[in-house]
Parts: structure tokens; sequence; C-alpha cells
């Protein structure tokens, strides 16, 4: 092969959706997962969507009071479907359930080393590039159509996205996104990105090294065993409030899906008297469980909302139990826990909800997942406010300004987050993988 072809192979490789034969980071058996990645995102586009411009119909938004259609949806359909706190911890514990199936399926060394070496290149590419585009839009010049926007809709749930003063600013802000450990929704990316979602990167990013370290020990210890000591450590992880509580779950579902045949015994459940008991109404218990405690703290007594988070031990301060919990940063909850698990426990069972999952369109938005994360809010933040503020000014109502918004930014999200996909998010996989090449020995 000479160099033209050897160049032409490698740049349509960078340029092509990948397959599910090159695609080494999934197995075809996991496609579900994809799917409920899929239908996230919608969740989350919702919920940028709706916290820009309708705040008082997302629950914990700063916009307690506004008009009865948000306060309705809020306390209705909000709760479980643009919820940001569930939202966000569905995605780390689904990260940590799908992050180790490449090790687990083919436990050697080689494997386990290009996760981790490819892990930090594949977030930090498009990361990079989306918060280049986000710096640029909204710190050249004075963008005070935002705030504006802001002070017509009353809108206190959302900020101007923070200004880039010099490059030392931006760079260290991208620099650190890779290495706070905590005060996530602090950091200058975070408060400089639409929205203030970019937080979950960073999580996630930290996240991925508690689950490779833990992957591990699965291949050369006793199953009873590692499921009695995952336990312990999910309980430790919730005692101290350490999101490893969501991360090692996810990784114990992997582990006994894979190895433990966790879907015939699930199915089977167990013997009590010569009478077969079904297992899978736990699981509904679960889901009920965190569902009631979702809309008795939302749209009941929202003001005991945040009590279960007092019940952990203070780990950055000196109080006995979390006392000085900070409300700003993501949280790890119980309610949120108490869904998802149950969500992926009835999932992990049935066949008939994972073919759900495994339709066209969901597993392919799950494949454009993070291009779609990180291009919905720069679209809603550019193309969707400034068009708002047209049609305000034309004296357009806020129902129909935002109706026509929403029916403008979806598909431009759908038309962004392709190119994004295509052009930075495939190729950074594509270079991932290549430098690993390269590198190893």
């Amino acid at each position: 092969m000479n160099k033209v072809q050897l160049f032409n192979s490698r740049f349509s490789t960078f340029l092509s959706t990948p397959s599910s034969k090159s695609d080494a980071s999934r197995l075809p058996s996991q496609d579900y997962l994809i799917g409920l990645r899929g239908l996230l995102v919608i969740q989350s586009f919702l919920f940028v969507f709706f916290q820009t411009f309708l705040p008082a119909a997302v629950p914990d938004s700063q916009n307690t009071n506004g008009p009865l259609y948000q306060i309705v949806l809020r306390k209705s359909l909000g709760v479980l479907f643009w919820n940001d706190s569930l939202i966000f911890s569905s995605i780390i514990l689904l990260s940590a359930r799908t992050l180790a199936l490449p090790y687990l399926a083919n436990p050697n060394k080689n494997v386990c080393a290009s996760s981790i070496f490819r892990r930090g290149i594949r977030l930090w590419i498009p990361t990079f590039i989306a918060f280049s585009l986000s710096v640029a839009a909204f710190s050249a010049g004075t963008p005070t159509y935002i705030s504006d926007f802001l002070t017509a809709t009353g809108n206190v749930s959302t900020s101007v996205p923070y200004r880039m003063r010099n490059f030392l600013v931006y760079f260290n802000s991208l620099y650190d996104l890779f290495w706070v450990t905590k005060w996530y929704a602090s950091q200058a990316a975070n408060r400089a990105f639409p929205s203030g979602t970019l937080w979950i990167v960073s999580l996630l990013f930290q996240q991925s090294y508690t689950v490779y370290m833990t992957m591990v020990t699965i291949p050369h210890t006793r199953a009873s065993w590692r499921v009695k000591a995952f336990l312990v450590f999910i309980a430790t992880a919730w005692w101290v409030e350490s999101w490893a509580w969501y991360s090692v779950t996810g990784l114990l579902l992997a582990d006994v899906v894979l190895n433990m045949n966790f879907q015939l015994r699930s199915r089977s459940g167990f013997m009590l008297r010569q009478t077969r008991i079904p297992i899978w109404p736990l699981y509904a218990v679960l889901i009920s469980t965190g569902v009631l405690l979702q809309y008795l703290f939302i749209a009941w007594r929202p003001d005991m909302r945040n009590n279960e988070l007092m019940g952990h031990t203070g780990l950055y301060n000196a109080e006995p139990l979390n006392g000085g919990v900070d409300l700003s940063q993501p949280q790890a909850r119980d309610d949120n826990y108490l869904i998802i698990l149950g969500c992926m426990l009835l999932v992990e069972t049935f066949d008939w909800l994972q073919r759900i999952l495994r339709t066209r369109v969901l597993v392919a938005m799950g494949k454009r997942s993070f291009s779609i994360f990180l291009m919905q809010p720069l679209m809603i933040y550019t193309a969707g406010i400034k068009l708002y503020m047209y049609l305000h000014a034309a004296g357009t109502n806020h129902e129909l300004a935002t109706f026509v918004c929403f029916v403008v930014c979806l598909p431009l999200t759908a038309v962004a987050s392709e190119m994004f996909y295509r052009i930075v998010d495939v190729p950074s996989m594509a270079v991932a993988k290549e430098v690993w090449e390269w590198i190893k020995k």
C-alpha cells in the first residue's frame, strides 16, 4: 500500500461512522445499553431547554414561582422526564455499567491498559472543541442578549456564561476540567459553559478510574466473595457520600450480568416451601419507593427535599453528619439511586425491555449522545435565545415564542450534533486508538 492509499484509508476511517465490528468498546449484545443512553440524552435536551425557557417547570428550580402550567409540569411530568439530578445520576451509573465491558469480555492486560489510556483522549478532544466553541461564542465581545433574555423572562435558574478574561484563564479552566475531584459545579469551565452541565465530564472522568481500579479484581476473585466486597464498598461510599456508590453499583451490575448468569437467576426467582417466588416485584418496589420520595419532596414538601443529604458523614467539614453540604454541587441522592437501580435490574431481566431499547433511533442517538450533550446548550443559548428575543421584540407572547424556539432548536441540535459526531467525536475515538497503537510495546 502506497502513502496516498494509506492516507486515504486513515482519512476515511476518521470521517466514517464506526461499525459494531470495529468498535471494540462495546459488545453486540449490549446495544440496549446504548439505546438507554439515547433515552437519557433526550431527557437531557428537555432539561436544558426547559431550564432556559420554562424554568419553573424544572424540579429543584430556583424559579419557585411561575405560571400555573409550569408549576403543574414541575410537580408531574418534570419529576421523571426532565429532572437533571435523576438524568445525570443515571448517566454516571450507566457509564460505570458499560465502561468495564471490554475488559470483562477479554480480561487481559492489553485490553485493560488500552481502556485506561484511551479514556482521557476520547473525552478530552470533543470536550476541548465544544468548550472552545463556547468560549469563542460567549467571551468575544459582550453577548448582552443572554442577560437581556434572563431579565425579560425572570429566569434566575441559569446564568450568563462566565467570560474568559485571557488565554491563561481559558487554558487553566480546560486543564482543571480533568483534575478537579470535588466542587465540580464551581469550576470555571462549568460556569463558562452554557447550562452549567459540563461538570458531568469531570465526574465521569474521575469515576472512570474508580471503575478501572476495581474491575481488575474481578477475574481473580471468587464471585460470591466479590459480590459481598462490592456491597460493602457501595455501603461505605454511600456513607461518605462519594459518587463511587453509583459507579461500583454499575460495575457490579456488569459483573453479575456477564459472569453470574443474572438474567436467568432473576427470571427464575427463588424457592420458598416448594413455591417459586419471582424477584422482579422487588425491582418494582425499588422504583416505586424512589418515585414516591421524588413526588413527596418535589411536589408536596420541597422544604424537606434535601434532608436526606444530611444522613451521611461530613467528609469535608467538621460536623458529626453532613451539615455543611453545598447544595449548589451535584449530589448523589438516595431517591435517584432507588429509581435507577430498579430500572436497570428490570432492563437486565426482561428481553422485551431490551428489544425496545435496541430500536434503531435510540441506539443511533446513544452513539451520538456525547455529541448531543455538548451541542445542545450551544444551540439553545445562541440560536434559541436570539430567536426568542427577536420574537419577543415583535410582540409574540412567551408561550408561542417558546414553542417556536423548541421547533427550531430540536432539528438544529440534531444537525449540529451529527456534524460534531462525524467531524470530532468519531475521529477522537480513532485518534485514541492510533495513539495507543503507537505507544504500546
